[in-house]
Parts: structure tokens; C-alpha cells; sequence
């Protein structure tokens, strides 16, 4: 049945139902209201979880307080260590691998500490891709999921660089090379492994499209040598995130995280 209310001036109708319809309808409604609240909840979490899985805080210090020719940095003490990394594509416990971050509003330094108890580096010409087939650590940027374009920084535990943009999907141009001037990379060794650290200035980071709301998409990799077989490296894939491919492959979206530069 419907009524016709006059209030302020205006006509309403209303929708009256007889009183056993009516519970029947409250009851109805409230049973959708609870369960759409039920997964609103469960996504929220879900989405939280997600995003602090796939995040990481690079805090922020001052100028000055990071020399990049000095090997002991106290600043680095400061820094959130990351050390979520895994084999994606295998059993096993991957060796330890450990990621600081920080920035100063002009350079982002990144710091990896490698667990290595055989450091494997391939010297022939000392060609910047014999980096691809060494002991190494990764960065990859993204502007976003598209990857055209996206960069790659390996650096190898002799502190050498393999530089390349590259578009989706596996273009590689490794004739490209960060800006000059705008990155700085260097290694030591250490009695359990190596050290690698890189300095990012943050106007290449900008400059490239890269650095965004300060954020940035980053792919943190490892790169373990175990040997070389037939003349081609045999080599262990370790990484932040598990990407959402069957065969090894950080080209990809779904290998890329977020940095926040606080």
C-alpha cells in the first residue's frame, strides 16, 4: 500500500507494508548490511596487508650525513632493514640478502649486504654485461605497470654496473646509461659476503619520470652465481616479492614494489 504524506510543502510517498512484511523486509536488510560491512572489513584488511607487504619507508636524514667514499656510515643504523628476500622459484632457504634506503632531498642511497660464502665475478674484457653474469644485486624503476619504459641498475660485487632502459616486453637498449653524473655505485667485500652501495641523485629520479608523490615502483633482486656451465653462468634468482610468473622473470609487473621516501 502507498500514502501520500504532505510535508513542507511537498508531497512523499511512502512505501507501507503490513507489520509481518515489514519485520520480514528490516530483517532482510539488515542481513545485507551486516554482510556487505562483513566484506568491506575483510578487503580493508587484505588491501593493509598487501600494501605492507609491498612497501617499504625510506627515511629520511640530513645533508651531510651520509659520505658516500666512507665504508662505515653510522647514518645507515637509521634505516628500516629489509631482509624479505626468498628464492621465488625454488625449495629451499635463499642466502641472507639485506636492503637499507635512505635520502636527503638531493641523493637516494641504497645499501644491499649479501651473504655469500663464494663470490663468483666474470673478468674478461671487463665489458659492463659481464656484470649479468656475476654475483649481483638489482634495482629496477618503473613509471608504472605499463614498463614503457623501465630502467635497470645490476651491480656486481666488484661494484661494476650494468645500466639499461628497456620497454616491455625484454626490449632491453643496453646502449642507454643513466644520466652522467647522477649515480654512483661501489662495493666491499666483507668476511660473509659484499656490500653494494649506489647513490641515486633524486633530480635523475624526477627527470626520468620516475619519482612520483615520492614514490617510487622499485624491483629489489639478487642475482646468486653458482658457477658456469657451457660458458654461461649458472644462477639462483632471489627477490623482495614473488612475482606472479611460473619461470623465473623480474621483467615483469608483478615483481615491483613501492618505495616511500618519507
Amino acid at each position: 500500500m502507498i500514502a501520500f504524506v504532505k510535508h513542507n510543502y511537498e508531497m512523499q510517498a511512502l512505501l507501507i507494508l503490513p507489520s509481518s512484511k515489514s519485520d520480514k523486509f528490516a530483517e532482510h536488510t539488515n542481513m545485507i548490511s551486516m554482510k556487505a560491512l562483513i566484506i568491506a572489513f575483510v578487503l580493508s584488511v587484505t588491501a593493509s596487508t598487501f600494501l605492507s607487504a609491498q612497501t617499504y619507508t625510506v627515511k629520511r636524514i640530513k645533508q651531510g650525513n651520509i659520505n658516500f667514499s666512507n665504508n662505515n656510515n653510522s647514518a645507515w643504523n637509521k634505516a628500516n632493514a629489509l631482509s624479505d628476500f626468498s628464492y621465488p622459484w625454488e625449495n629451499g632457504i635463499a642466502p641472507a640478502t639485506s636492503f637499507k634506503a635512505l635520502w636527503n632531498g638531493q641523493w637516494l642511497y641504497c645499501r644491499y649486504e649479501v651473504k655469500d660464502d663464494s663470490i663468483l665475478v666474470l673478468v674478461k674484457k671487463n665489458d659492463k654485461l659481464e656484470t649479468g653474469a656475476s654475483d649481483r644485486v638489482e634495482i629496477f624503476f618503473n613509471i608504472n605497470d605499463s614498463m614503457r619504459p623501465y630502467y635497470c641498475l645490476e651491480m656486481d660485487a666488484n661494484g661494476r654496473l650494468l645500466d639499461y632502459s628497456a620497454n616491455y616486453y625484454r626490449k632491453m637498449n643496453y646502449s642507454w646509461q643513466w644520466p652522467k653524473g647522477q649515480l654512483k655505485v661501489k662495493a666491499l667485500r666483507t668476511s660473509t659476503g659484499y656490500v653494494v652501495e649506489a647513490a641515486i641523485s633524486i633530480q635523475s629520479l624526477k627527470d626520468l619520470g620516475l619519482l612520483q608523490n615520492n614514490r617510487l615502483h622499485a624491483g629489489l633482486f639478487r642475482a646468486e652465481c653458482k658457477g658456469f656451465i657451457n660458458n654461461r653462468a649458472d644462477l639462483r634468482w632471489i627477490s623482495w616479492i614473488k612475482p606472479s610468473s611460473q619461470q623465473p622473470d623480474f621483467h615483469i609487473p608483478s615483481a615491483f614494489g613501492t618505495l616511500i621516501l618519507q
